[in-house]
């Protein structure tokens, strides 16, 4: 179904509503990609949303390791509430459309907790490398005001980046077509709508995706370079067992987050696709949301038995 433009324009001519592109125009294909996501974003948030409940309500838990722990989910609950809801009406409803003014929203929001994860997961490396090679010292360098600090860097600087950047791409016209050739609203389709020539921000927003997403990841590697070597010197094959395992979670989702957003924002323009770009979101977007929570509860024993305590079960 076509969509009439000129009916969503204010008296500049620039566009002011948008409307998302229709999945298929098979009605079992959507109902069945409604069905898919719908599962996975109620386990995404229940899970996260349990693990953070679990680790504020257990003493036992509070330690850096899992403060930090509990600030991922609570991004993650933020990331996937910013889009899914608007993804999943979409799916099954005519009603398609969002303003000019939600879209600019959206996409704040979704910015903001994706590059505060970014960040986030590299003061959990350096939490990590400070446990494993400087354990003399941990309590003082990673007491709770410094771990305070790097949680409000992180959201910080994904405020102030998101801001900067919404503000950026809409302070430009949009001529039309009006239809996001995506689910949401992310930075790259959005663009694809404005007036003129758009290269200059174009390398502008690669420039800032690359900033956010490789800078934290060069410190992740950093610290487990050191950890790394410091594990390879350890006589005990115990010793060298536990330092693995604290670290091996936060490897795996270092892994997926990092590895789905490089092949997203840092891709050359020429290799993006519309289809391919959809399947990623959905990746980065749900699945990843979804695996972190188990990840941790599979591989993390304190924080099972701490899962199962605030579910009010003894644990077996």
């Amino acid at each position: 179904m076509s969509i009439n433009c000129s009916l969503w324009r204010d008296n500049s001519m620039s566009v002011k509503h948008f409307a998302f592109t229709k999945f298929s125009e098979v009605t079992e294909q959507c109902f069945l990609l409604f069905t898919l996501i719908l599962l996975m974003f109620l386990v995404s948030l229940t899970g996260n949303a349990l693990i953070a409940l679990a680790i504020w309500t257990n003493p036992v838990l509070h330690t850096p390791m899992y403060f930090f722990l509990a600030n991922l989910s609570l991004l993650e609950v933020g990331y996937t509430c910013s889009v899914i809801p608007k993804m999943l009406q979409s799916l099954v409803s005519e009603a398609r459309g969002i303003s000019w003014e939600g879209c600019a929203t959206q996409m704040f929001f979704f910015a903001l907790f994706g590059i505060s994860e970014c960040y986030l997961l590299a003061a959990m490396a350096f939490d990590r490398y400070t446990a494993i090679c400087s354990p003399l010292h941990y309590a003082t360098r990673m007491s709770r005001g410094v771990c305070v600090h790097l949680a409000m860097v992180s959201w910080g600087v994904g405020c102030v980046v998101s801001l900067g950047q919404t503000n950026y791409i809409f302070s430009l016209d949009f001529c039309g077509p009006c239809e996001i050739n995506h689910f949401f609203c992310d930075l790259p389709p959005i663009l694809a709508l404005a007036c003129g020539d758009t290269s200059h921000n174009e390398a502008a927003v690669f420039v800032v995706a690359t900033l956010c997403i490789s800078s934290p990841f060069l410190l992740i590697v950093a610290s487990y370079g050191r950890i790394l070597a410091a594990v390879l010197i350890m006589s005990s094959p115990e010793g060298r067992r536990k330092a693995l395992s604290t670290c091996s979670s936060h490897l795996l989702v270092v892994t997926l987050f990092y590895g789905s957003a490089s092949v997203s924002y840092l891709r050359p323009k020429t290799s993006h696709s519309p289809g391919v770009d959809k399947l990623l979101a959905l990746f980065y977007t749900v699945v990843t949301s979804m695996l972190n929570p188990i990840i941790y509860s599979l591989r993390n024993k304190e924080v099972k038995t701490a899962l199962w305590r605030t579910l009010g079960k003894k644990k077996l």
